[in-house]
């Protein structure tokens, strides 16, 4: 009897903590409230007076007009920077290396001398060459004096007219060997010139290959000179802009611009470059065929081995309609806009993108006229009809004001109070 009570007694709680439970999740005054406020919610989501609803209050929005300039197309691609020279020095004659006269990563100038070879042995074979010149020379005069007064005994009959043949073969030979001999004396000289390495470009030199004291060949590389001002860049386009390119670069009275960016495409790296050759073939592998363009470069923001985003302006549009690019909407027919209508509504709008304008604007072909109206901020709350508060850009919309039913409970809400 004991248990039965036990399990008796457990039953009676658990039924009065239900019922108390029920009492408290179920009181008639948050019954009505949540009637309340699930009917202001129905009215601001739908139902009359609603936001969504077919009501009188206009929806502010920002609206521009679609405006009327000259517009360059422009086709974008990415590039390679390369330089305009790259010159590996090697020495043209061996030797020990004695000096290098020129520092790492700093700029060196056409004709200076950046490195020198031990130049004795040169020299010597040079003097050497200079010396046997000189003796053939020397020669070659006392055989010509010999002639001259053998010629004079030959009319007395006192020389032969054989042996004045012999004086003259004998002043032609020596004159070849002079020539050979100031050959063989320029040749030595220009060994000689060879041990001082000179810079053949103006440009930037790279980090040297080998330190002076080594004995150094022709096949020794000393250092890369590269040329950065002007420069190269290199880039590709896809082979059906080869029409509008190769009419514009060979039919345009001026060149073609071309624009370096950074890779955020958020600034140019240079002063504006030029198109100065469209390759002679079309790559089949991938469809697309080369360009290269020039830049002055004149504070080396370019270097070589870097990627840029390129801009080649092609044309220019006289009077394309351009309008903000945040009003293109995106829709399963394809893009629109919300056009502003004189009675203060807005309808969708079907256009046709041509191409970017800048970073903030887009050319449109068709599905607008000069001057139309249409909305760039506010189009997530709009749909066909909507009646709309038009704004500039920047402008703050009026604050509404109170309607009749908002001043009832007003009243209402100050008796309550009172």
């Amino acid at each position: 009897m004991s248990r039965f009570w036990k399990i008796a007694l457990i039953v009676i709680a658990v039924l009065v903590v239900g019922g108390v439970a029920f009492r408290l999740l179920h009181k008639p005054g948050q019954t009505a409230g949540a009637g309340r406020h699930g009917g202001q919610a129905a009215g601001q989501n739908g139902g009359p007076g609603g936001a969504n609803g077919q009501d009188n209050t206009p929806v502010p929005v920002t609206v521009e007009p679609t405006v009327k300039q000259a517009v360059p197309v422009y086709l974008t691609a990415i590039g390679t920077v390369t330089a305009l020279n790259n010159v590996t020095i090697n020495p043209q004659v061996g030797g020990q290396l004695w000096a290098i006269n020129f520092k790492e990563g700093q700029a060196v100038h056409k004709g200076d001398v950046i490195a020198q070879i031990d130049p004795r042995t040169y020299q010597a074979a040079y003097d050497q060459a200079v010396a046997k010149q000189k003796q053939d020379e020397a020669s070659l005069a006392t055989a010509n004096s010999t002639l001259d007064r053998n010629q004079k005994l030959v009319a007395n009959g006192y020389v032969a007219a054989l042996n004045i043949d012999t004086y003259r073969n004998n002043v032609n030979q020596l004159r070849a060997t002079v020539i050979a001999d100031e050959a063989a004396a320029r040749s030595a000289k220009v060994q000689l010139d060879f041990t001082k390495i000179i810079s053949p470009i103006d440009g930037v030199a790279g980090i040297r290959q080998v330190d002076p004291g080594n004995v150094v060949t022709t096949t020794t590389a000393i250092v890369t000179l590269t040329q950065v001002q002007p420069i190269y860049v290199l880039f590709t386009l896809p082979e059906q802009n080869l029409e509008a390119v190769h009419d514009s670069f060979q039919n345009g009275a001026e060149k073609l611009e071309v624009i370096a960016l950074d890779r955020a495409d958020a600034h140019p790296l240079d002063t504006t470059g030029t198109l100065e050759v469209v390759d002679n073939l079309i790559d089949t592998s991938t469809g697309t065929f080369k360009l290269r363009a020039i830049f002055s470069n004149p504070k080396s923001t370019l270097w070589p081995g870097q990627f840029v985003n390129v801009r080649l302006r092609v044309r220019t549009v006289a009077g394309g309609l351009v309008i903000p690019a945040q009003a293109v909407q995106r829709g399963p027919d394809g893009d629109f806009v919300y056009k502003l209508k004189p009675d203060q509504t807005v309808a969708m709008q079907a256009v046709a993108v041509a191409g970017e304008v800048g970073d903030s604007h887009v050319m449109v072909s068709k599905g607008l006229d000069e001057g139309d109206q249409v909305v760039t901020e506010g189009q997530f709350r709009l749909k066909p009809g909507s009646k709309v508060q038009a704004l500039k850009p920047g402008e703050v919309p009026a604050a509404p004001s109170p309607t009749d039913a908002d001043k009832k409970k007003s009243k209402r809400r100050g008796g309550s109070d009172s």
